[in-house]
């Protein structure tokens, strides 16, 4: 019953539900955010896009420790700032839905039920006009040649309603191997953590090399636990982050409300898994989905 009371107390202005919560519910509920009753992670690593290692942050007990962690690119100046300016103006243009922890959104893609693995058209008539020159640019980027987005989502954060997301996977049913984001208005940072049993295997420093002094060529090694580490992705503003491989499946990412100082415009696309693809068990699904997204007539849905 007090579940039931809390939902209808909730103000208009916020579209949180169940647990999640931002400033604005927390204000009225007089409720204290998630992140302060779970416990925080205890070791924190910055990953380097230069080495692709993540490396102990400065001042901490595995400052000079690092562990290669695949699966990130990041490729900054991906848009010019009057690029960014047409795009929000645009976006802005639109209504934004308001969501879940602060956030606002704008999607551009079929209406899914991930959970009973449905989908329907419901509208959807391709990602915004324009998303067409992004689209057209990724695919000057290795990795990024063959991309076909097929679903949009346009998510807008602000320090004043405590905008954040949860950790999380994305679904892989229907999304595919690549998730791409385009960052805007601000930078921030994407937490990457990992719920899997086991240790992290580190090595010392790759920036710094092995210490040959007195012709000790061999690489010291520690462990740390999985689950207490998270690893900080700094993503610039009109910067391009691309996640795959075990980045994308076994580490979740998120976006901490003390991340957002700002407001933060950010824009991700998803293509199409491989039983959506030719060949695939929902190939004709796929095709429908494939030319509405890449028509880019849509309008949010």
């Amino acid at each position: 019953m007090a579940a039931a009371s809390t939902e209808v107390s909730r103000s208009q202005e916020c579209g949180c539900k169940g647990i999640r919560t931002c400033l604005i519910c927390e204000r009225q509920l007089q409720r204290d955010p998630p992140w302060q009753l779970t416990p925080q992670k205890k070791y924190h690593f910055l990953y380097c896009p230069d080495t692709g290692w993540a490396m102990g942050a400065e001042d901490s007990d595995f400052e000079g420790w690092a562990f290669p962690f695949p699966g990130v690119t990041l490729i900054k100046g991906f848009v010019t700032p009057e690029e960014e300016a047409e795009m929000v103006r645009l976006m802005d243009n639109d209504p934004w839905k308001l969501s879940q922890s602060g956030r606002r959104k704008q999607d551009y893609g079929p209406k899914v039920n991930f959970r009973k693995q449905k989908l329907r058209m419901a509208g959807f008539q391709g990602l915004p006009s324009f998303s067409q020159k992004v689209v057209q640019r990724m695919g000057l980027y290795p990795g990024l040649e063959d991309f076909q987005p097929v679903e949009q989502c346009n998510l807008d954060y602000s320090p004043e309603r405590g905008s954040a997301i949860d950790p999380h996977l994305d679904d892989a049913w229907l999304w595919g191997e690549r998730l791409v984001t385009l960052n805007l208005l601000s930078a921030t940072v994407v937490s990457m953590a990992s719920e899997a049993p086991g240790s992290l295997l580190l090595s010392s420093d790759p920036s710094v090399g092995p210490d040959t002094s007195k012709g000790n060529i061999m690489t010291p090694s520690r462990t740390v636990s999985c689950q207490e580490v998270e690893v900080a992705i700094s993503v610039p503003c009109r910067s391009l982050l691309m996640l795959t491989g075990p980045a994308r499946h076994q580490w979740t990412h998120a976006i901490h409300r003390r991340h957002i100082k700002a407001r933060r415009v950010c824009i991700t696309f998803r293509e199409l898994s491989g039983a959506f693809l030719p060949g695939g068990q929902q190939e004709e699904v796929g095709q429908e989905l494939l030319q509405a997204a890449l028509s880019f007539q849509g309008r949010p849905v």
